[in-house]
């Protein structure tokens, strides 16, 4: 067990994982790991180098050397090689090469490594969906961050007005079901997981949990 500490934040998509993630690790001082940006920066940067994503050794290969930071340039920042491709990876274009590259076995084993690298000191705190099941079985603090169905729609509804909330909540249910039922790291709690449920809490609140849970663990 690696002496260099984890919080680890998986939950559904909506939970708010990714925001209460930046914000504690901003309060600790740790680095920040988004687990789902990954298949988005690596279709980037392949686009970018201009590579045959059909040459699977090569797209690995890229995915091993890529120098990412995740919130040094704001709220929500993606560096990829020094650049700002925070808006590029949230593209059609972003989406569809996170797909093809997502499904090259080669490079899901590349980006699996590459996340191990992120736990530097003084910690780190990852957020996706199997950080405390798959990728950081050992971390110090896991949570698994849910909020209802409804909850979930509300916040995406609010950064996607125009797609309309009928339309997100069919789709928060469906990308549940997809996540779930996958096959390869389906999206669960781990067994000594803390489940958090943010329907009723403010960020704050939630961030501020999360911090007493982790400084009860290093108690």
């Amino acid at each position: 067990m690696s002496e260099i500490p984890v919080i680890a934040i998986d939950g559904p998509s909506g939970s708010g994982k990714g925001t209460i993630a930046e914000q504690v690790a901003k309060q600790l001082g740790f680095g920040l790991l988004d687990s789902g940006a990954l298949y988005r920066i690596l279709g980037i940067a392949a686009h970018k180098a201009n590579l045959d994503l059909a040459n699977h050794s090569q797209v690995a290969d890229l995915a091993r050397t890529l120098e990412i930071e995740f919130g040094s340039n704001g709220p929500g920042s993606v560096i990829l090689n020094g650049e700002d491709v925070s808006a590029a990876i949230r593209t059609d274009l972003g989406s569809d090469l996170a797909s093809q590259v997502g499904a090259i076995p080669a490079a899901r084993d590349a980006l699996f490594e590459r996340q191990l690298q992120f736990r530097n000191a003084p910690g780190l705190v990852a957020d996706g969906r199997d950080m405390g099941t798959v990728v950081f079985p050992d971390a110090s603090l896991k949570i698994f961050l849910t909020a209802s169905v409804s909850e979930r729609a509300q916040r995406r509804y609010k950064q996607l007005i125009a797609k309309g909330i009928d339309a997100i909540l069919r789709d928060l249910k469906e990308r549940d079901k997809r996540d779930t039922e996958r096959p390869v790291s389906p999206l669960k709690p781990a067994e000594d997981a803390v489940i958090l449920d943010s329907s009723d809490l403010t960020i704050e609140e939630v961030v501020d949990q999360v911090l007493v849970l982790f400084a009860a663990k290093r108690s």
